[in-house]
């Protein structure tokens, strides 16, 4: 059995991610952690398991194994590297730290105390996207040169994202750095990571941090990266495009279908069953001391392009 901190209740899926973990056979949730002692409180209760009240002090006790974390990002440097240091297994939120610096750091804690460490990057279980990045990986399409992917909702017109979504201070940017990063590690993992990065963010319904948004990413053979995201977009659906030098693959639009030309038409492919989510990698691969396919070094190279993107962008 892994006991389970839940360390943080900040998060939009901070949920989600609970359940998940509540559900799960191997598991058991031990105890719960958050700055907001009030809000702890009500989720510990929630959740059948203890509040504690000093992070410290949880982390050192034996009956707890791994911590699952939703804390406000900027409480992600500090919170998961003290977890590494007590050598306790980590799960999560994106992104992890908002410097490349910072997340470097971390990883050095991590892998010094040889501690499981997952991020969670749950469209890399996807059907359809483990079909592209195996259809890039083997040339289908040749040699890419521009790949463009828009992820964006009405969050902020509609309402429903909460309003500490909108602090720069916890958060370290607005649509990009959450929303957007989904858009960031699926570039990241198709073609590497970037040289240079430029970015125009607007406001169009909130001053603080930016809710419309696209960066553009350049590569060292020559290709051009596109991430578009934001929290001011209704009826909009997700789009994937991969472009190389012997053909398409799109995927998404207003059909919702994956298809690929290499100039006999447009083929759609037998989509493989999407794998187990990020939760449940973590949890099994501390059960087998198995490898988790987004670790610590995915996670870097999130916070590395996240930094570039956030440099003097256009306003």
């Amino acid at each position: 059995m892994i006991n389970v901190a839940l360390v943080g209740t900040w998060h939009v899926h901070f949920h989600g991610y609970a359940k998940e973990i509540e559900n799960n056979p191997l598991c058991k949730i031990t105890a719960l952690w958050d700055n907001d002692e009030v809000k702890g409180k009500e989720k510990a209760e929630e959740f059948n398991c203890e509040f504690v009240a000093d992070y410290d002090e949880l982390l050192k006790r034996d009956d707890i194994d791994a911590i699952m974390v939703c804390t406000s990002t900027d409480l992600h440097h500090e919170v998961i590297k003290k977890a590494a240091l007590a050598k306790k297994h980590i799960f999560t939120e994106k992104v992890l730290c908002f410097t490349e610096a910072d997340a470097l750091d971390v990883a050095k804690a991590v892998k010094d105390n040889n501690v499981k460490f997952c991020i969670s990057f749950p469209w890399r279980t996807r059907g359809d996207f483990l079909w592209m990045k195996d259809a890039v990986d083997s040339g289908l399409v040749g040699e890419v040169n521009y790949c463009r992917m828009r992820n964006a909702h009405n969050g902020t017109i509609a309402g429903w994202l909460p309003e500490t979504f909108y602090d720069p201070k916890t958060c370290g940017g607005g649509a990009m750095m959450d929303l957007g990063a989904h858009s960031m590690y699926i570039l990241n993992w198709l073609l590497g990571e970037p040289e240079k990065a430029s970015s125009a963010f607007t406001n169009v319904r909130v001053k603080s941090v930016e809710d419309n948004a696209v960066t553009i990413l350049t590569y060292k053979n020559g290709a051009i990266g596109v991430s578009e995201t934001g929290f001011v977009a209704s009826n909009n659906p997700f789009e994937l495009e991969i472009v190389g030098d012997k053909g398409t693959i799109l995927a998404g639009g207003f059909l919702n279908k994956l298809c690929y030309n290499v100039g006999d038409g447009w083929v759609l492919p037998n989509v493989p069953r999407d794998l187990p989510k990020p939760i449940s990698v973590w949890v099994d691969a501390i059960e087998t001391d198995g490898t988790i396919p987004y670790g610590i070094d995915d996670a870097v190279a999130l916070s590395k392009t996240m930094e570039m993107a956030y440099k003097n962008p256009l306003v």
